[in-house]
């Protein structure tokens, strides 16, 4: 069944022209994926999508997805290099979902997708006609539709809406985040969102390979909630057995010892001893090998008990050391260490970017595809356009003829009225 074959001059529509990329590299190469998000989680969801060949169409409302302004810094185009981080290998349509027209041309691009992603507030596309569970699963029952929201669409806080920070506080996550002796602290980056959107992108991954078993789609539901309580590992662990709740400790692991930053006069350096064939290598470089047999430092345990006597003989020793030097001498003992980068040099290091993890080219600078097939290719990624871009490229390819396009922007439908 069709939501909708032809536009109100009666002209017949093809909404899967929407999606004309030549593009064949990708293990998605030939997927068609509406994006309907904004902000972070699902922009992110549909990008990954398109770094593996989806031929991904992001649907932008007129005044435009919220990110673009989160600067500075912002590109050439005026957008913020937050938002061009999210939506980068994209075309872009921009339409009022609000009004008849909007909602006319979505229900074209609904029939041809093979993938939805969208993360608007609980009840949203129900409002406009295009609820999944009463309307789009009977019309499209091929369709994989992800929908992300904060806390899912029902109980106690159902459609309630989720921003990372507050997820962070909600979940438990910021509780463990800091020095004991000083505030809880949000993670420096917004870690809910980019768990969920990886979560998107792995359940969306799932409902493909199902339908290719079955010829059926269906509902991926993602929260917010449910990926930061995910995260929590070690200490939803440790408190289900043993019903303490966990505290803050900074830099240090609950558990391990040593392992946490250690400051150097160049800056903070990172030590993993998380064994004891571990301890004994960092102990040997740094000149101090009795600490092997010393009775308290045996063990994970007993460093554990005797973390702050340990930690006092290891600071003044660590200090004095190059951070480069220390890492090749720990390295070569087979100890896990690492300078504290900040993030120029962590993306320009040697590894990152023989990786490529990190691209500057004269069509791209960006970061690249962290997942890599043995036999399958990626798209090349390609910058971030601007918010309608493609809208008049689209709508004519779809059918729609000028005088159309042109009344749809003059209503406001398209955003720009002045064009």
């Amino acid at each position: 069944m069709s939501l909708s074959s032809h536009s109100s001059e009666g002209v017949a529509i093809d909404g899967r022209a929407a999606w004309q990329s030549s593009n064949t590299k990708g293990v998605l190469a030939g997927l068609r994926v509406l994006d309907l998000s904004r902000v972070l989680a699902g922009p992110f969801t549909a990008q990954m999508l398109a770094d593996h060949g989806a031929d991904v169409l992001k649907v932008e409302a007129p005044e435009g997805d919220e990110t673009r302004m989160w600067g500075p810094p912002f590109g050439d185009d005026g957008s913020s290099a937050y938002y061009a981080g999210l939506n980068h290998s994209k075309d872009n349509i921009t339409l009022d979902l609000r009004s008849e027209g909007g909602r006319a041309i979505l229900a074209h691009l609904l029939d041809a997708a093979d993938v939805v992603v969208e993360n608007f507030k609980a009840g949203t596309m129900a409002n406009w006609g295009f609820d999944y569970e009463t309307v789009l699963a009977e019309s499209r029952p091929d369709l994989v539709y992800c929908r992300i929201t904060g806390f899912g669409v029902d109980g106690p806080m159902g459609g309630l809406p989720g921003y990372d920070a507050v997820l962070q506080s909600y979940g438990g996550l910021m509780s463990v985040n800091g020095y004991p002796d000083g505030n809880p602290l949000r993670v420096g980056v917004p870690i809910v969102d980019i768990t969920a959107a990886n979560m998107a992108f792995s359940g969306t991954l799932l409902a493909l390979l199902d339908r290719m078993r079955t010829g059926l789609g269906q509902l991926v539901d993602i929260a917010l909630l449910d990926a930061v309580v995910s995260i929590l590992h070690p200490h939803s662990a440790n408190w289900i057995v043993s019903e303490a709740i966990p505290q803050r400790t900074g830099d240090l692991h609950p558990t391990v010892v040593p392992y946490q930053v250690f400051p150097t006069a160049e800056g903070g350096f990172f030590v993993s001893a998380a064994n004891n064939r571990q301890f004994a290598g960092l102990v040997s470089v740094l000149g101090v090998p009795e600490l092997i047999e010393d009775p308290r430092f045996k063990t994970n345990s007993g460093r554990n008990a005797n973390r702050d006597a340990l930690i006092d003989v290891l600071t003044p020793l660590i200090a004095n050391w190059s951070r480069d030097k220390l890492a090749g001498e720990l390295t070569v003992a087979g100890v896990p260490s690492s300078p504290v980068n900040n993030v120029e040099q962590a993306l320009t290091s040697p590894q990152v970017l023989h990786r490529e993890l990190f691209i500057d080219s004269e069509s791209y600078r960006g970061l690249g595809v962290p997942i890599s097939l043995s036999r399958s290719s990626i798209r090349a990624p390609t910058p971030a356009v601007r918010a309608g871009a493609d809208s008049d490229r689209i709508l004519t390819s779809m059918g729609y003829g000028d005088a159309h396009i042109h009344a749809l922007r003059s209503m406001g439908v398209l955003g720009d009225r002045s064009q």
